[in-house]
This record gives C-alpha cells, structure tokens and sequence, in this order.
C-alpha cells in the first residue's frame, strides 16, 4: 500500500464512515479538506478524533469482503468440510481450490487487503503518540488502549498470513512514503509467531478490559484483553508452549465465567441461562440451549443471530467477532458479503459452496458409519442442523451457519426435526464473523493438555497423565453436551474410551470440526497437526474424503509438507523478487498443478 509523504490513505475516505454503526467517529470534520480525495499528513494526525477515524478504517479493512473470504477460503475450504455449491463455476479460482488444483495464479492467494490492514495498523501506533503530546483531550491510558488495540489487529493479520503462507513478509514499520523499501524478503514461520507473542505480551495489560454496557456493539466487535489473551493461547498452541497456551485459555475462561455471574445476579427473565446449566456444562459458562418439553435451539439463535435481547448471553461466550449489518444502508455498517455469496442467501439458497458429500453423507449416516457427529444412532447432535441445513434425505443440501439467524429443532416426534429462519436476503447478510468465541478456547486448552501427556510407564507418569486427560474431556464433554437434543442429558461421549494421548487428541480435532464447522478454522487445525506430527498423514486423509477425481494425484501433492501451505500470488513475485516461491506449487505460468506434474 504505497502511501505519499505528505498525504495519507489515498482514495481511503469511502473506509471511515463505514464503522460509525459502533460509535467510532466520523469523517466528516475532515471531509472539507481540498483536494478531498487526499488527506495532508501535516494537517491530519492532531486530534483524539484523527485517531479514531483511523482505527475505524482498520476494522473496516478486516471486515472488508475480501478479507473474510480469505479467511474462509484459507482456514476451511480446502478441508473435508467443504464442496462445491450452486454456479461454483462462476469462480473459476474457487473451483480450482476445491480440487485442490491451485497454483500461484489463483486469485484466492492474493494477500494484499491484509497487509494494508497490517500498514494502517503500523500508521495508527507511529501517529497516535504525536497526537497525544498535542491533544490534551487523548489521555495517556486511551494512547496505549488504542496501540494495544492496533497491535492486537495486527498480530492478527499476520497469523492468518503464516498459517496460509508459512513464512511472509514481516514488518512492524508504517510504509508512508513512496521511497521507502517494500519488497521483504519471507520471513520463518518460528520467527514471526515468536515476534507476534513478544508483541502480544508487551501491550496485553494496556488493552481495555471490557467496553461498557452502553457501548453493546464495542464489547465484542473491539478488541479487548480477552481478545489477545484468545490470540496468545491460540499463538503459543502453534509454539508447542502449551502450559502458556493453557495458561491464556485460563484467563479467557476465567473472564467469561465472571460475565457468566454478573448476568446470574442481574438476571430478570428465565431467558438467561441458569444456575443448573454450570453443572450441566462441567462448570463452564455457555450459552444455553433451552431445556423445555421437545426444543432445542437458543443457543445458536444466541450466537448466531441478531436478537439484542440476547446480549448478556452473547457476552458471555463471543470473545471477538466483526460486526456486520443486515440493513446496511440503514445502520451505515457493511453487511457480510463473503457470507452472502459463499454460503447462500434468500435468492441462491446454496451458496458457491455447500457441506462436502463426505459430511452430508456422515449427516444420513448411521452406526459405525457415522464418524463425524459423536451420536452414532439417534441424530441428537443439533449441530447437525444448525451447520447444515438438513430437511432429511433429499432435502437441500447447504451451510446453514451464518445464512441464517434462528433454527428451532423439535423432537416431539422422537427423532429431531428441524425448523429455519429466512435466509438473509441477498446482500443483506447481518451475520457477524466470529474470530474467538468460548468454546474454540476451551477446545484448544484440551488440545495442549492432550500435548502434555508423558511418554512411559510409572505411576507417577500414570498419575500425572490421569489428570491431564480427565481434565481434556471434561472440557470436550461440556462443549459436546450443550449441542445435545435431550432434556435429561445422557452423555454421547464416555472417558473410558480416551485413555491415551492419540486418542483424546483425536477426540479434540473432531470436536473442533462439529463445533466449529464452517467458521474458518477445520484447515487450520489440520496444518497445526501437520507442524506438529512432522507429517501430512491426517491432513491428506481429510481432504481426500471429498475427493471424487484424481484422488491418486491429490494425495501425492498433500504428501508434502509444502504443500498444505499456499504459493504466493504471481503478481506479487513479479513485483518482489526477494520472495521465493513454494517449490510444491506451479509458478502460475502453467495452467494448473496437474500440468506441471506431467512434464
């Protein structure tokens, strides 16, 4: 993003406005400034408002649709989780990924609108301070609030980058001017995650705590110490530190469960959750699904959908999400147009891209056939229905996450039936993308503990391995039981069934895939077991259950550890010639891997 000396953000203006929805200042005291499509560097950064505008335009970017696809796109979709939809041959460069066909061409590795929210986060902390020593009204503790803010962001954007990428381009310098140098060379995958984590830690006690009650939308859609506490547990899973990893997760946990008893004594109305579902869910503070005769349901309704009425609750367990609209013009916010047009709305009830046949096929599945959703016989697994919108054999077959804000599940019948909202019409999708939300944390703390277990036989080993195992499924078990259709909870999942580390880790890689399908993460999650087996065996088993053609082809390409990263994009090797390419890629000069592989 090149950026004038004496001018800022060129033609960034149509950024600004955009997230006054949550309360962040206008553009419009510096609207009048001639020529208006230009901002003086001189006569910009002076006020506490300049600042704002700003990290108003950092979010902006994060919730910009291209952005969101990429994390869509990089974290889910080349997993066994993902298939083509409706019109998926409208996108070429899709399609492609879907068969894991990629080269450096794709227009799906093009990592631009990331780095531009990396520059202007390095713009805000190399600004802000100046402003600050001129502005009596921006006060030191909101100075650091807003550096700890734009860091976090930052670091952020830097992780979906090394999880896709492996080693990228790193820099924490603001590019504001043409002569600076641009082209970096990669830097190692270790070495930026170690940066990210120093950067973390430096500014995690300067971040606010929490936003007030007043600011509803701020208090998950602005970053907060529970954001990077999120973001550090998750970063020091990747550095195989899994005591820090726990450690986060702890004071994640820790915060909701205070949340959790603040909304217990104001509580007003039988909405909210009560005391019985702490026991319920292992004394772990989730978001209720409704206990009365035959209906499930709330708890997506909670976290999924748009009712403000719901907002202690979604407190509760959402830690970070980018807030969209469904009335965009309306409320002056973006709606989520990656959403929109990936997973389906009122016009295109199937999105360009569906559940894979591998995971519509585990839905009708039963008995030992049924490996995804943990009940193997009876379906009262809501998860099923809430990821997937499932009307029985025959029925449609798409996402149903994020395209819609209710789903009511009845089993007053003895086998759950499901009910759905509208689908958000076209270009209207006010689903809000989570980034972090409880579950994914308690999930990655049973993952490190798993980690933790102790090779050798010993009592004290054998004590102490007890424990790190009985305290991992206690965490699975509460996750899975919220998702269970069933008034008096019998659980799906037995302990005695885990009682080595390659089981509970088993056991945690598919919870996390029925928890969080479709939310950017399946992909991920199976890099990170690559990282850490030396080996792509589990990755490329996942990814060829939706293989129907050149499976043979695909699994020789997974082979290689290279290959479950993406190549970098062809016009941005042409215009830095530091960068290497990803020797299991194409160049992008060819048509496709399959190509290059024959010569």
């Amino acid at each position: 993003m090149k950026i004038m000396n004496t001018k800022i953000y060129k033609g960034f203006l149509g950024f600004l406005g955009v997230f006054g929805g949550l309360g962040l200042t206008s553009c419009s005291d510096f609207l009048e400034i001639e020529p208006q499509n230009e901002i003086i560097l001189e006569k910009f950064w002076n006020e506490k408002a300049d600042v704002d505008a700003i990290i108003a335009g950092c979010y902006s970017g994060m919730q910009s649709e291209n952005v969101i696809k990429r994390m869509m796109v990089w974290g889910e979709f080349r997993s066994d989780n993902i298939g083509p939809g409706s019109n998926v041959s409208s996108d070429g460069n899709l399609e492609k990924i879907l068969k894991e066909n990629i080269d450096a061409k794709n227009s799906y590795t093009d990592w631009k609108d990331f780095y531009s929210v990396i520059n202007r986060c390095n713009t805000v902390i190399k600004y802000a301070p100046g402003v600050a020593a001129n502005d009596p009204a921006y006060t030191e503790s909101e100075l650091q609030a807003n550096i700890a803010e734009m860091v976090a962001l930052r670091s952020l954007s830097y992780f979906y980058l090394i999880r896709a990428f492996r080693d990228v381009p790193f820099s924490r310098v603001a590019y504001t001017d043409d002569d600076q140098t641009m082209d970096l060379p990669a830097t190692k995958f270790n070495d930026v995650l170690d940066s990210l984590i120093y950067d973390l830690e430096s500014v995690q006690n300067y971040a606010v705590k929490r936003y007030p009650i007043t600011k509803e939308l701020y208090q998950t859609g602005r970053i907060t110490q529970d954001a990077i506490h999120a973001l550090l547990c998750e970063l020091y899973l990747w550095k195989k530190d899994y005591e820090n990893c726990i450690r986060y997760a702890d004071m994640v946990i820790d915060s909701k469960k205070a949340i959790y008893e603040e909304n217990r004594q104001k509580r007003t109305n039988s909405s909210l959750s009560n005391d019985e579902d702490m026991v319920r869910f292992n004394g772990f503070p989730l978001v209720s699904n409704s206990t009365s005769a035959n209906y499930y349901g709330d708890a997506y309704t909670i976290l999924f959908g748009r009712d403000r009425n719901y907002t202690d609750q979604v407190n509760q367990e959402i830690i970070f999400q980018l807030v969209f609209s469904d009335s965009p013009e309306g409320e002056g916010m973006m709606a989520n147009g990656a959403v929109n047009s990936f997973y389906g709305n009122s016009n295109a009830s199937v999105g360009l891209v569906a559940p894979s046949d591998y995971i519509y096929s585990q839905i009708e599945a039963t008995g030992p056939e049924r490996k995804v959703f943990a009940d193997k016989n009876k379906k009262l697994d809501s998860r099923i229905y809430t990821n997937c919108l499932y009307r029985g054999s025959g029925g449609d077959k798409a996402i149903n996450k994020y395209t819609t804000s209710t789903v009511d599940i009845s089993i007053s019948t003895g086998t759950p039936e499901a009910s759905y909202g509208s689908k958000y019409s076209q270009n209207q999708n006010g689903s809000n993308w989570i980034i972090y939300r409880l579950t994914d944390i308690m999930l990655l703390k049973a993952e490190a503990l798993a980690q933790m277990v102790r090779e050798g036989e010993s009592s004290e080993n054998n004590e102490y391995n007890r424990s790190l195992l009985d305290r991992a499924f206690t965490l699975v078990n509460a996750v899975n039981k919220r998702s269970l259709c069933q008034n008096q909870l019998n659980d799906t999942l037995r302990r005695s069934d885990y009682t080595t580390k390659g089981d509970m880790e088993t056991l945690v890689l598919q919870e996390r895939q029925r928890e969080l399908m479709f939310e950017g993460k399946r992909w991920f999650d199976l890099v990170r077991l690559s990282q850490r087996n030396g080996n792509t065996q589990t990755l490329a088993s996942a990814a060829l259950q939706k293989a129907t053609t050149g499976a043979g082809l695909i699994g020789n390409h997974l082979a290689k550890m290279d290959a479950i990263y993406w190549p970098y994009n062809l016009d941005e090797m042409k215009v830095n010639l530091n960068l290497v390419q990803n020797p299991a890629f194409s160049s992008g000069e060819d048509e496709s891997y399959q190509k290059t592989t024959k010569k």
